[in-house]
């Protein structure tokens, strides 16, 4: 049934429609047939050009990156809804006064509600890009441009005007011109989303008061002899000498 569907949708829908199809679809409602993008994504040398790119870096970079992303995306530094907005709290949101205990405040909610702050972004850009309709469309166009790349590099090289291009250099100018397009289209729905999520975090990190709430890194570790018994003397109210 599924596969009479997925033929008869090819037949009657225009070519956009059955690409989406491919990319959404068709990996869930077959496991043995593939998707021809993947194929042709592997006759175009892409994943050679992503293998001499990851070589190049060094190891330690790479560890580096790959710390610095375990500690920084970690799930348990993520604040419930409870925690984030204070509920059950008694006074979780009022403006601080003092100059210090602010400064305080802005330092303690931007390191234990950064990754809410991220979230909240993260979704402000991605329901701003599906209400724009030229993002949309443009995204479709580099997607149909990728496709008409690899398709012409499917044999490992393109004549255009006397001039052999291979896969690879295909690949990489398809690559920066992609980047150019991406920042061009999207770059208003950047700037929106990154007003409209900095004045929602900045007011919360302004009047939330979480200084109850404590990260593992707040934590002071307490060091010395504390193996004290009942004849100490500061406990029976002796003087100390």
């Amino acid at each position: 049934m599924k596969l009479y569907f997925y033929l008869g949708l090819q037949r009657k829908t225009p070519l956009f429609m059955r690409f989406l199809h491919c990319l959404i679809f068709l990996p869930i409602t077959s496991s043995s047939r593939k998707c021809p993008r993947k194929n042709a994504w592997e006759s175009s040398g892409g994943n050679d050009v992503l293998s001499s790119v990851q070589s190049s870096i060094p190891q330690g970079t790479k560890d580096y990156i790959a710390g610095a992303k375990s500690k920084i995306f970690n799930r348990q530094h993520l604040r419930s809804p409870t925690v984030f907005f204070g509920i059950g709290e008694e006074k979780p949101f009022y403006l601080e006064r003092v100059p210090t205990l602010l400064t305080e405040r802005l330092r303690h909610n931007l390191s234990f509600f950064y990754l809410n702050y991220i979230l909240i972004t993260a979704v402000l850009f991605c329901l701003t890009m599906i209400t724009s309709p030229t993002a949309i469309i443009g995204i479709g166009l580099l997607g149909f441009a990728w496709m008409a790349v690899i398709r012409a590099t499917s044999e490992g090289s393109i004549q255009f005007k006397g001039i052999t291009i291979t896969q690879k250099q295909a690949s990489i100018g398809m690559g920066a011109f992609t980047a150019v397009a991406l920042i061009w289209l999207l770059s208003h729905i950047f700037w929106w989303t990154l007003s409209t999520s900095g004045f929602l975090t900045g007011v919360h990190m302004l009047l939330r008061d979480a200084s109850m709430h404590k990260d593992e890194e707040d934590k002071v570790e307490m060091q010395g002899d504390l193996s004290l018994n009942e004849e100490a003397s500061f406990l029976n109210g002796e003087e100390i000498a």
